[in-house]
């Protein structure tokens, strides 16, 4: 038996997310369907986490086992010739079977954008999230500079004691780094592991005090009152990539 790593990208938009679900089409789901009319077998694909309905990636991994000697590029070739158009896999490689795509992940780095310019752009329109009204850069920038460090996110988590934050809500993060792109921001992030929509609520938390909704000084007294109800709105999906899971 053999265990097969897969890195891939998809535009999230007309899906339900990553994870399999009942009357509704996932991405996990389109691919082990497909792998199992290639393979002839059935298949368990693991994903390095689920990713949420509108939520892209170009560079979420998953791995499944199988006995077929087909080699990882004739798999890829052949997978990819299966999916929607929307769905690609970037790479194939046979993996030690010890690999776990989720439970071998040292960290993992997002990108969130953002449109600043006052009219859209149908290029991106899908895949960045419009800001209307007032926005206080200088304000936004003051508030990211309290996420970065090791913190208790659960006032950051909407399931702060299931799935990932089942052990403890503790999560350092590593880099939250903001750039110009044209018509707005992309903001970086990484950290050794993220709670269940924890990058857009940390997002909407940052949007509010753009807006004058909340003060920087704010965001250390969150982390303290680990309530999800006191951090700011859940930020939309379209904006969120999963950019890389590292190993």
């Amino acid at each position: 038996m053999r265990r097969i790593k897969l890195t891939l990208a998809y535009d999230g938009t007309n899906y339900s997310g990553w994870q399999v679900q009942p009357n509704a089409v996932s991405i996990q789901a389109l691919i082990q369907k497909a792998l199992e009319r290639m393979l002839r077998h059935s298949v368990a694909l693991s994903g390095s986490g689920r990713t949420d309905a509108g939520v892209h990636a170009e560079g979420q991994t998953a791995h499944f086992d199988t006995d077929s000697t087909l080699s990882p590029f004739r798999l890829r070739h052949s997978l990819n010739a299966l999916l929607p158009p929307d769905i690609r896999i970037l790479d194939a490689a046979q993996v030690p079977n010890d690999f776990h795509a989720r439970y071998s992940a040292k960290g993992k780095i997002y990108h969130y954008h953002i449109h600043l310019a006052r009219e859209s752009n149908p290029m991106t329109r899908l895949y960045r999230t419009p800001i209307l009204g007032p926005f206080d850069r200088e304000a936004f920038e003051q508030a990211a500079l309290h996420f970065p460090g090791t913190h208790d996110f659960a006032s950051f988590a909407n399931e702060a004691h299931r799935g990932a934050a089942a052990l403890g809500s503790i999560r350092t993060l590593r880099r939250l780094e903001i750039f110009e792109q044209s018509g707005g921001l992309r903001l970086e992030f990484e950290g050794d592991g993220f709670l269940y929509k924890m990058v857009r609520n940390i997002v909407g938390t940052l949007l509010e005090t753009a807006k004058g909704k909340r003060t920087s000084d704010e965001i250390p007294q969150l982390f303290e009152e680990k309530d999800r109800k006191k951090a700011g709105a859940t930020a939309p999906a379209q904006g969120l990539f999963l950019m890389k899971v590292l190993y």
